[in-house]
């Protein structure tokens, strides 16, 4: 999908967009609920954006496009999923209010993100409007499904910290209607709300059980070199979104499977200069562990020796290779392993790798993709060298490539307008 240049009012402080245009729709792999589309009505610098997701994509586009915002927003979307608190989710919200909006009469700004999730429900659209002048708040919520609104809420008195919440009956009274939080989303919150005892009841609940499973379980990664090089103190073994205690997870991956540790070495040797017999880590004084490379001559190389382009690699390697248990992401515990979906979304994941590297990774992550627990979008400054990669290793039917999210490799360009036609 490309972003073309559009003019668009400054967005309403509270409000929901209205129902798109019909919107073609990947099935979601093996009945996983997962991602399909993410929509970024009035955000950061991104105007009725709409970003079609794969299971593999990648956002590509130059310096100030809006790819960091979007991952930020994704990430945004699966912490309030997961029940988090809009303060902790929005630490500085008026970075997320476009630059050129105006407040209204009350001096209020903010700003819209939302989100299909296909599943066994068929598309579920989620979209929010958040208040962040004067004060953060949820001002605005729908979930919906052909057509039909299933949870509607809105501020009706901005004396209260409540949201008026209507969600789908289809019973006596069609609609219930019930006060809500305005700190938090209110989809997660439906199942301890909606009885289930009518058959609109009971889609309510199975629409915002499917986006919450597909929000659930996002790790997002941007590996930070030098702080990989130094030792670190044994600790939880899981996964920081640095990667900075990758030797402490090291320590406990590589006892934890076997066989999985020998994919990892062995991708790890394809990009990393030098032979690689093991990868592994050891304690040191003072109660830390540090990883090595054990060259299999009796050489063993730390991390503090490896290229800057060499740390993001195996850090990028060791998080596809792993899961919800070991990388610091919030699993959906309630839901069956089987439907679950790890999303890892990657800012910069091109960057400081050479190309020979970045081919290695993206196969890596369309084998991963293939087996439907792991999602990934990926952040890069260009993605014409993605349609070789797929093609060199033989998963490609057609050029590797697709905007429109049916092939294995989805590529959504952003321009610096970051707007959609």
């Amino acid at each position: 999908m490309a972003a073309s240049p559009a003019s668009s009012p400054s967005p309403p402080s509270s409000g929901l967009p209205g129902p798109s245009a019909p919107e073609a729709s990947a099935v979601a792999l093996a009945g996983r609920p997962r991602v399909t589309q993410l929509r970024l009505a009035a955000y950061a610098g991104h105007r009725r954006a709409v970003l079609r997701l794969g299971p593999l994509t990648l956002l590509a586009g130059p310096s100030g496009s809006g790819k960091t915002s979007a991952l930020r927003a994704y990430d945004a979307l699966a912490r309030l999923g997961g029940g988090a608190e809009l303060a902790a989710v929005f630490p500085d919200p008026g970075a997320c209010v476009p630059e050129r909006s105006r407040p209204d009469a009350q001096r209020r700004r903010g700003f819209r993100i939302g989100c299909t999730a296909d599943g066994a429900e068929g598309p579920v659209h989620l979209d929010v409007a958040v208040q962040a002048e004067p004060e953060l708040r949820i001002v605005g919520e729908r979930l919906s499904a052909d057509g039909v609104v299933l949870l509607e809420t809105a501020l009706r008195d901005p004396g209260r910290r409540t949201v008026q919440a209507a969600w789908h009956t289809a019973g006596s009274a069609p609609v219930t209607r019930a006060p809500l939080p305005d700190d938090r989303l209110g989809t997660p919150l439906l199942p301890l709300r909606v009885a289930g005892k009518t058959d609109g009841q009971r889609r309510v609940l199975a629409a915002a059980e499917q986006m919450v499973v597909a929000l659930r379980s996002v790790f997002a990664c941007d590996p930070r070199p030098g702080r990989m090089r130094e030792p670190v103190p044994s600790g939880s073994g899981r996964l920081l979104g640095g990667c900075d205690n990758l030797a402490d997870v090291l320590w406990r991956t590589r006892a934890e499977c076997g066989r999985r540790h020998a994919q990892f070495v062995a991708a790890v040797r394809t990009g990393c200069a030098g032979a690689v017999e093991d990868v592994l880590a050891e304690p040191d004084l003072g109660g830390v562990v540090r990883a090595l490379i054990d060259r299999g001559d009796g050489t063993r190389t730390g991390l503090a020796r490896l290229g800057y382009g060499e740390l993001r690699y195996l850090a990028l390697t060791l998080v596809l290779f792993t899961g919800p248990g070991v990388l610091e992401a919030d699993p959906a515990g309630e839901v069956p392993a089987a439907l679950r979906t790890l999303t890892v979304l990657a800012d910069g994941f091109d960057r400081g790798l050479d190309p020979h590297q970045r081919a290695e990774l993206l196969r890596l992550a369309a084998r991963m993709c293939d087996r439907g627990h792991i999602g990934f979008v990926g952040a890069v400054a260009d993605a014409s060298w993605a349609a070789g990669a797929v093609e060199e290793a033989g998963t490609s039917g057609g050029d590797g490539t697709d905007g429109d999210g049916t092939g294995r490799v989805t590529v959504v360009h952003l321009d610096r307008d970051r707007s959609t036609p």
